[in-house]
């Protein structure tokens, strides 16, 4: 029989577990963006928190870093700083819950309707091939934008290429747990090389106390940043409607119906927003802990409470944190080849299992304008306002389905 205790040694154990395997995703998302990893387990926490408050303690689900915005916020934070990115970011949140609304008074089949797969599918797409040249720019020892060599390249492709083959090997050949940790595997192991060919620089680490309040940065609100970062939240919002029936299926509960795909939605833009408001990064649910869940069949969803909790006191080890950010840039582009072209290849899937066909004109134009505006860095409007990314592309593909007419067979 499942323990359902909230307080039992094994629901906090299970907790710690859940938290070790999204981990390393976790931190990552906030290390490429220049953001606070100790702020991002903070808000990791309180977005699962509030999560479970809105569905009412039933979904055993997750909430951290979500590695759709990584582009967005990476480009927000070099035209706009930090304070106003969070401000956008919290919009993003806004948009969640304006969806949310959607799916409650009108249903899935609307929501649907205005982001079928023909416009979500390449913009995924764009999300992961964007940022194809900060991987692999970081890969070889360089910063994101290629502009400064920061470790020799002989000793970064060592390095990138070794933390890639763990990441792949752990994800294709891992049983049991350790498939659900390939991101953490590649870490470690690229670090513990990095370690060995002397390229960690430890004196963040050693300046750092044991224990200290999280870097916390308050939000800002420009219109600019606002309407840059709104649009974006539209890729993650479909996601999540495939997170929740995976989730339903691993339970064998329907969870799109109780507690309802409205709350949960309303759950996940709550949580960003609510990141926001420290300088963390918006806030998804989780597949790795869906597929851990899955393995250890504990549906108990006060873990994911336990989960929460740990990760919000592991913010204020401040030794912990600037640990973090010692991971050499090497370690962390190799893992992204894969990580990017993981999500491009989670877009395409999304056309593919769709079944339109991509050869019909109109089809064929939505797509093909989508990555080639997306991919080729098309940004529309002024220095003081410009669409551009993932954002123009979102907008972009809702205008062209709604204009475009739809092939006569599929009018009929």
């Amino acid at each position: 029989m499942q323990n359902n205790s909230t307080f039992s040694i094994k629901t906090i154990l299970t907790g710690a577990q859940m938290l070790f395997v999204a981990f390393g995703a976790l931190v990552l998302v906030p290390i490429l963006t220049g953001l606070d990893p100790s702020v991002a387990l903070f808000t990791a926490g309180l977005g699962t928190l509030l999560f479970q408050f809105v569905t009412k303690g039933q979904v055993p689900i997750f909430l951290a870093s979500s590695f759709a915005f990584i582009a967005p916020i990476i480009a927000s934070v070099q035209m706009w700083g930090i304070p106003a990115t969070m401000g956008g970011l919290m919009a993003a949140g806004f948009t969640y819950m304006l969806l949310s609304l959607l799916v409650k008074f009108k249903g899935t089949t609307t929501l649907h309707k205005i982001l079928p797969p023909i416009v979500v599918g390449p913009v995924i797409m764009v999300i992961g091939l964007a940022l194809a040249p900060v991987a692999v720019n970081m890969a070889m020892g360089k910063s994101g934008d290629g502009g400064t060599q920061i470790i020799a390249y002989d000793s970064a492709i060592i390095i990138s290429m070794l933390s890639l083959l763990v990441t792949l090997v752990f994800a294709v050949w891992g049983k049991g747990v350790f498939k659900l940790i390939p991101i953490l595997a590649g870490v470690v192991a690229g670090y513990t090389l990095s370690l060995f060919m002397g390229v960690v620089q430890f004196e963040t680490v050693s300046n750092a106390q044991w224990l200290a309040v999280p870097n916390f940065v308050l939000p800002e609100f420009k219109w600019q940043a606002i309407l840059f970062m709104v649009p974006v939240a539209i890729a993650p919002a479909i996601e999540h409607i495939g997170d929740m029936m995976a989730i339903s299926q691993v339970t064998k509960k329907d969870y799109l119906k109780k507690p309802g795909l409205h709350r949960t939605l309303f759950g996940d833009g709550l949580a960003t927003s609510a990141a926001s408001l420290f300088g963390g990064p918006p806030n998804t649910t989780y597949s790795e802990v869906t597929g851990a869940v899955m393995l250890t069949k504990n549906f108990n969803p006060k873990v994911m409470m336990w989960t929460a909790i740990i990760a919000i006191c592991l913010a204020f080890v401040a030794k912990m944190g600037a640990g973090l950010q010692t991971i050499p840039v090497p370690v962390m582009g190799g893992i992204m080849i894969l990580l990017f072209g993981s999500i491009a290849v989670i877009g395409l899937n999304t056309l593919v299992k769709s079944g339109d066909d991509l050869s019909e004109p109109r089809n064929l134009s939505i797509v093909a304008l989508i990555l080639i505006c997306g991919i080729g860095g098309m940004h529309i409007g002024s220095s003081q306002f410009s669409l551009e990314g993932v954002s123009l592309c979102a907008i972009l593909g809702i205008v062209l389905n709604l204009v475009l007419p739809k092939a006569q067979s599929n009018q009929s």
